[in-house]
């Protein structure tokens, strides 16, 4: 990882992180309740500052952080020594439940806004692409949807039991059932026909498994131009260049950049002939035998053109996209819990999170970082709600029993909350030494991997 990754990485969890303690501190704040702690990371105090009655400081172990209000004793365990005398009306424990329920879900709701508002303000800015009918333009030979029975001009009214389905809801739903078979109609020629798909497994470049449909959507043709050449891969020893435009790959026309990427992928050895439009001139270029790690070319592609939108469509199409990552998020969880996913491939750590914040940064720039900082904004926020102590969302739920215990009377001793609180964050402790161990197998396999790699003749 380079120096940008590593400040990528950073900036993403540091902003994941303040942005959600943030919607717990600023509620807080306007209830007048007092906070004594903000803290970006666990454990031992490494740097801070006092600013009136509230300590900023960041903490030893960076994977999260808190906020210490008055008369809160949830977080007691995480600090050292004893606090000083808080006036009653400034402390949380005293403080009506419906404003405990305020601060507790401030954070969660926080971050949800934060994975809302990036690809609402990208969408202002840049525009958001084209939504393409869903009509089949090329099948690939012996690929999923050949086999499946799927035809060029074939246009898709049902994908997985969604009718009217856009591109984005089937590769979702190929990318993440890669291993089921998967019920589709398509309108062709005027009469429904019914076909199953079962999509073709492939690796991702950074661990894990997809499923690919092998077919290119019909969107006419566009132009193929080349974004940027990552130094020292077999595309910049070809002599290719950011901003030219594709216009032949191998003997076929290039026509899409998924026609071009398809291409690239059924021949992952061997030369290949580049036909580009280069400042108003015609170049003609060849590839060496030999391909980049993730078995590609190295090189990026130009976004697609973007549609201007106003501030309805916007806001419609950053709600559309966290719904999806959610429902995918969801059905690859119940994977897990059916038996058809390994829990390791699912759940990511500190590790792979920065691996990809790295990529990310290196390959889109800010764009990509945002892009993550919203995924990861998204997950925490759900994930915090879940109903697991020491979490936002184990104290929402413990909110919930005292309020139904107390319309008969019973009242939790302060000695039960402290239990279930440290019962709380011991199983944080062991699930983040899972991730952990987890990321670093796999990085490990993934080394073994590239160190050993099938032999390879060099032709001159």
């Amino acid at each position: 990882m380079n120096l940008t990754g590593i400040f990528a990485f950073i900036f993403i969890l540091g902003a994941a992180v303040v942005l959600h303690e943030f919607g717990h501190f600023i509620v807080a704040k306007l209830l007048r309740i007092r906070v004594e702690t903000f803290s970006v990371g666990f454990g031992k105090r490494i740097w801070g500052r006092r600013w009136g009655q509230t300590d900023y400081r960041l903490s030893l172990i960076p994977l999260g952080g808190y906020v210490k209000l008055g008369g809160d004793d949830s977080n007691a365990g995480l600090e050292e020594g004893a606090g000083e005398e808080i006036p009653p009306k400034e402390r949380f424990d005293l403080r009506p439940r419906w404003q405990k329920f305020l601060v507790g879900v401030a954070g969660p709701v926080m971050n949800i806004l934060t994975a809302l508002a990036i690809p609402f303000a990208a969408a202002l800015i840049q525009g958001i692409p084209a939504s393409a009918s869903p009509v089949v333009g090329f099948v690939e030979p012996n690929g999923a949807a050949a086999v499946a029975g799927l035809r060029p001009g074939d246009r898709i009214v049902s994908f997985n039991g969604r009718e009217n389905p856009s591109w984005r809801f089937i590769n979702g739903e190929a990318g993440v059932n890669y291993s089921a078979e998967m019920p589709l109609v398509v309108d062709r020629g005027g009469q429904r026909v019914q076909l199953t798909l079962k999509p073709t497994v492939r690796e991702q470049m950074i661990g894990g498994k997809y499923g690919e449909l092998d077919l290119q959507p019909d969107l006419g043709v566009e132009a193929v131009t080349v974004d940027r050449v990552v130094e020292g891969s077999p595309a910049a020893e070809a002599g290719l260049k950011a901003g030219d435009q594709i216009v032949m790959i191998g003997d076929e026309a290039a026509r899409s950049t998924e026609q071009v990427k398809q291409y690239i992928r059924k021949h992952p050895e061997g030369r290949l002939r580049l036909v580009v439009n280069r400042d108003g001139g015609r170049v003609e270029l060849q590839t060496p035998e030999r391909r980049s790690d993730n078995k590609t070319l190295g090189f990026y592609f130009a976004a697609p053109p973007l549609e201007p939108v106003g501030v309805g469509a916007a806001a419609a199409h950053a709600v559309e996209l966290n719904v999806e990552v959610l429902r995918l998020t969801g059905v690859a969880l119940g994977q897990v819990f059916s038996g058809h996913r390994g829990i390791g491939e699912t759940l990511s750590g500190p590790i792979e999170i920065a691996q990809v914040s790295s990529e990310a940064a290196n390959n889109f720039g800010w764009e990509g970082v945002f892009n993550i900082l919203a995924f990861l904004s998204l997950n925490l926020g759900i994930f915090n709600l879940l109903p697991i102590p020491v979490l936002d969302g184990g104290m929402i739920f413990m909110l919930l029993v005292e309020g139904l215990l107390a319309l008969v009377g019973v009242k939790l001793s302060m000695t039960v909350r402290e239990r279930i609180q440290q019962v709380g964050f011991v199983f944080l402790l062991l699930l983040m030494g899972f991730v952990i161990i987890n990321d670093v197998t796999k990085v490990a396999s993934r080394w073994r991997n590239s160190a050993s790699p099938p032999a390879a003749t060099e032709t001159k």
